[in-house]
């Protein structure tokens, strides 16, 4: 080679090696995938809090929804009403004579 033509070659290129444009590009991968780590897993950490809170949520729910048809089926008891139509309303069961059939 002469030595204008190596001359430049050294002109043109920069202090860099070659393929430091890879390297560089790696070492960006890996700096953002160590960042992403403690990301996803704080992230994690959250999302496992709300559905711990949601869950105790739920049980809440659930207990309340029992209480709620125990006290239903008290007050629809058929004791309970028939006992009310009696002392309140005055109702009795009819005499087989006073029962009229309707024919449709």
């Amino acid at each position: 080679m002469s030595e204008q033509t190596q001359s430049a070659t050294n002109q043109t290129r920069s202090g860099l090696p070659a393929g430091s444009g890879w390297l560089l590009t790696v070492w960006i991968l890996i700096l953002g995938s160590a960042l992403a780590v403690p990301y996803s897993a704080h992230w994690s950490r959250q999302l496992l809090n709300e559905l711990a809170a949601e869950m105790t949520q739920r049980e809440k729910a659930q207990a309340e929804w029992g209480r709620l048809i125990l006290e239903q089926s008290t007050w629809t008891a058929h004791s309970r009403v028939e006992t009310i139509a009696t002392r309140q309303l005055g109702m009795r069961v009819p005499e087989p004579n006073e029962v009229i059939l309707v024919q449709p």
